[in-house]
């Protein structure tokens, strides 16, 4: 896909970075404490829906999937069909030879990146892709730990590392840039409203009653048959 360019100037662009979100996986979700469970999913499925839009190289990473920590979640899996999580058995993905290379072959030093725990699996591989010469955007909210202050000492540790703190929102709009370029904007709007919380309720609102536009049609959804007779 063919964008615009956008300005860099210190700012991330849909051509100067790769995604990488690491362990997001059901056992490395249930010992989480320091976000909502079912918010971080939410997160995490719009930021993908996010790098989908804008065409952004997107690497995902699994530990231990058949012996512990359970397959991809579903929600993230359904994103990108096409890609084959890299599974390791190392928790720090940057000892990875296959994750290092996948890396690589983006052809990028910027690396936006984000995964379960905050403290282990996005510390370790962020403060050694930096030693290495990259240029890391830690997802705050994609990512998460055990309780709050042990997320906090992770961040402060990337942080002095050198690593650069963003949010999911922050970096989709990074990318928009700017509201005139229609070819991404309707996409953008799509995952707000579906995804963004009061934010996404503000924009349905002024859509149909300032601007009296249609109300958005959701995908119908029809439970499995197993369901819909219980």
């Amino acid at each position: 896909m063919s964008l615009a360019k956008r300005s860099e100037k210190g700012l991330l662009t849909p051509d100067n970075c790769v995604v990488a979100l690491i362990d997001h996986q059901p056992q490395m979700l249930f010992g989480i404490t320091s976000i909502d469970r079912q918010t971080l999913i939410n997160n995490v499925v719009g930021f993908a829906k996010a790098t989908k839009v804008f065409g952004l190289p997107t690497v995902l990473s699994t530990v231990e999937t058949k012996s512990f920590s359970g397959y991809i979640w579903p929600q993230l899996k359904a994103q990108f069909p096409d890609i084959t999580p890299i599974e390791r058995s190392s928790m720090n993905s940057w000892d990875d030879a296959k994750f290092v290379a996948a890396i690589k072959a983006s052809g990028r030093k910027k690396i936006v990146l984000a995964g379960l725990w905050t403290e282990v699996c996005v510390a370790f591989p962020t403060i050694q892709a930096i030693t290495d010469g990259y240029e890391v955007y830690v997802v705050e909210d994609l990512c998460g730990d055990l309780d709050v202050r042990t997320h906090d000492a992770a961040m402060r540790r990337v942080e002095q590392a050198g690593a650069k703190p963003v949010t999911w929102i922050q970096v989709m709009l990074e990318w928009q840039r700017d509201w005139a370029l229609k070819e991404t904007y309707d996409a953008v709007m799509d995952i707000v409203k579906t995804h963004a919380g009061a934010y996404g309720m503000g924009v349905e609102y002024a859509y149909t009653m300032v601007h009296g536009a249609s109300p958005t049609e959701l995908p119908d959804w029809t439970p499995p048959l197993e369901l819909a007779h219980k």
